[in-house]
């Protein structure tokens, strides 16, 4: 990869350690592509997150998979739409044309094999909802068959984690997304405090994955592991595969979308931000 690779300036949110954010410094050089973080205005590619509000109006770079957090349209008439998470998202942006739809995570499966299962329970709560009381009730009842997966860690260890279980709970979008990658029966569900946006990111992935259905589960406190396996399921294994492919294919326009792309070792300094005035 490093004798072959392309370089790419891409932008991936970093400011809290989340395996979901990471998923675009991870997939990429398994597509041939050598990732280089920049700061929004000089990124040239956008990938996994809930980033295109944070995007200008103006930006000219690809967008490959990225979702809005919210439904507040924020056009995006000069970038490369090579694939958006769900619909909500390409109405959130006004998208038009042949563009793929689906999160990049659910590729996962294409570069890391599943390991043996090992816990009964996966949950995954968003970073957010690490010190819930209704996950730390669930993880008592279920007792070591139950895994509680923190997701400030890196995006292969904690989808190793996922893969690992036989059913999965989460509140964090990308546990949902990991566990339909493996064909791991899922549930989601809201828990306290809101995430920034509520629940629009779920319903944007689910309108592409299981339009007209949804995997949420309230829980609270009396909620049983029981229950949980009886409401999770796994998701379309035909349309995860679609999804794959149409998010593969799409990856594969990145060149004509924003020229042609530098390669190691020669050409690193193309990618490299500009040095600012004093600086």
């Amino acid at each position: 990869m490093w004798r072959t690779g392309r370089f790419v300036s891409a932008y991936w949110w970093e400011d809290v350690q989340n395996f979901g954010d990471g998923l675009t410094s991870w997939l990429l050089p398994h597509y041939g592509f050598l990732p280089v973080r920049q700061l929004l205005p000089q990124a040239r590619l956008v990938g996994v997150g809930s980033l295109l509000q944070r995007l200008d109006a103006g930006y000219t770079g690809a967008i490959w998979g990225a979702g809005a957090i919210r439904d507040d349209p924020r056009p995006l008439p000069e970038a490369h739409v090579l694939a958006v998470r769900g619909h909500h998202s390409a109405d959130v942006i006004g998208a038009r044309g042949a563009f793929a739809l689906g999160d990049p995570g659910v590729l996962v499966s294409r570069i890391a094999r599943r390991p043996r299962v090992r816990w009964d329970v996966g949950i995954v709560p968003h970073y957010t909802h690490r010190d819930s009381p209704v996950i730390a009730a669930l993880q008592r009842r279920g007792g070591e068959a139950v895994r509680v997966i923190d997701v400030r860690r890196s995006a292969a260890a904690a989808t190793r984690e996922i893969a690992a279980c036989s059913v999965v709970l989460t509140s964090s979008l990308h546990g949902l997304i990991v566990a339909d990658s493996y064909g791991i029966p899922a549930a989601w569900t809201s828990l306290e405090p809101p995430l920034n946006g509520g629940d629009f990111k779920f319903h944007d992935y689910e309108s592409v994955i299981s339009p007209g259905t949804s995997r949420f589960l309230a829980v609270d406190h009396d909620t049983t592991v029981e229950s949980l396996r009886r409401h999770a399921h796994p998701a379309d294994a035909g349309i995860i595969a679609g999804v794959g492919d149409a998010l593969e294919r799409a990856l594969g326009g990145l060149d004509e979308a924003i020229g042609q792309l530098p390669r190691f070792p020669f050409e690193l300094a193309r990618v490299r931000p500009r040095p600012t005035a004093g600086g």
